[in-house]
């Protein structure tokens, strides 16, 4: 890195009173120079990117305070209200994270009997009403991913749906929400007939960086589709993603979430970016820059990219069309069984109400000695 990049790196790094010298929050980097710092990282060979890889992924570690996951809660999921839908299942789910600790979500399962079924994690972006796993788009994709031939779960964000312990500002939400996609992943390997082997993670927005986090740190993951949040100068806008310090250290170290997104090489990567946000320069910018990453591989073709320059940030319709014929491709999926006879595809819409997808109900109350309030939740984390 040349000096004037350097010293320009450090004095970003006060972006807000009171806040550390070593977090980079929203949009740290101006366009101009998320781009100069990426082309700055370029590797001269496989041996160098390695090295630089095993630097990040450590700094996210310590960042996160996560350089060893805490013991895993014995107490099996709990999984009732079970709905039949047409090709699907969905159902509704809790389990412990950390003692007292819930992650609440659904599980969609095909109903089509295989041999062995592919498994994909959804997380949920943001959104202004705090819908997350009940959003139509979030709804959808889950569906027919499992008329696919998936087993799908999809999970509360801290502070949305039924994770109502803490709110999802906390201080540490970055590391609670990581240990929750672990334990998340965890759940769904454990569901019968599941392929360790085609395991795969997509979300939006936020949960693109749930997807792209988990990826770099977690190698069951072998397929990932960050959606609309790759981006060289925007670190992401939420203490969920940017409020611990995984991007930087001191003056001596920093990187992007272009580079983390890397750690993902050689395996399977969509990345699907829009005109509307932070990942507009994508075709120009970011892309580039996995494309030789994955060529130090000799994996280009592991590596596809869509840019919807009209659409906004979500995970609309356009997006699904280019994600479903990917996940088809490398997990194993059954296109044909959501397209017509004209191979068009055809999404299965059918939208079930947040009473019905609630985990906690009558019958199914919150457990007693569950930890309440974000003082106790934080207590946990520290």
């Amino acid at each position: 890195m040349n000096k004037l990049l350097c010293i320009l790196l450090v004095g970003l790094a006060l972006t807000g009173k009171g806040q550390s010298a070593d977090l980079c929050r929203g949009k740290y980097f101006t366009e101009a120079q998320g781009a100069a710092f990426l082309a700055e990282q370029v590797p001269t060979d496989l041996g160098a990117w390695k090295a630089r890889a095993e630097k990040i992924r450590a700094q996210i570690k310590a960042g996160m305070e996560l350089r060893q996951m805490p013991a895993r809660p014995k107490k099996p999921a709990v999984i009732h209200s079970k709905r039949v839908m047409n090709g699907y299942t969905v159902e509704n789910v809790y389990f412990e994270s950390l003692p007292g600790v819930f992650v609440t979500g659904n599980l969609y399962r095909p109903t089509s009997e295989e041999k062995s079924y592919a498994g994909i994690l959804c997380p949920h972006g943001h959104d202004g009403k705090a819908e997350g796993r009940w959003r139509e788009q979030t709804q959808v994709r889950c569906a027919n991913l499992a008329k696919m031939g998936a087993v799908v779960f999809t999970w509360d964000m801290l502070g949305y749906g039924d994770s109502k312990q803490c709110s999802h500002d906390i201080k540490k939400s970055l590391k609670l929400q990581t240990i929750n996609s672990v334990r998340a992943l965890e759940f769904l390997l454990e569901q019968n007939k599941v392929d360790p082997a085609r395991i795969g993670i997509t979300g939006e927005s936020g949960g693109g960086t749930q997807s792209f986090l988990l990826a770099a740190l977690d190698p069951r993951i072998k397929v990932s589709i960050p959606c609309v949040m790759i981006s060289a100068h925007f670190f992401g806008g939420c203490v969920c993603e940017s409020g611990m310090p995984i991007h930087k250290k001191g003056d001596s170290y920093q990187t992007n979430n272009v580079e983390i997104a890397a750690l993902t090489a050689p395996r399977p990567m969509l990345m699907i970016s829009d005109g509307a946000d932070w990942t507009s320069n994508t075709p120009i910018v970011e892309y580039p820059f996995m494309q030789k990453i994955y060529a130090l591989y000799g994996q280009t073709k592991q590596l596809e990219q869509v840019h919807l320059a009209k659409d906004v940030h979500d995970y609309g319709p356009n997006k699904r069309m280019a994600m479903y014929p990917f996940v088809a491709k490398h997990l194993g999926l059954h296109l044909a069984n959501i397209q017509d006879s004209q191979g068009n595809i055809q999404e299965s819409k059918v939208i079930l109400t947040a009473q019905e997808l609630s985990v906690f109900t009558n019958a199914f109350p919150r457990p007693e000695g569950a930890v309440k309030g974000d003082e106790a939740v934080s207590a946990m984390l520290d």
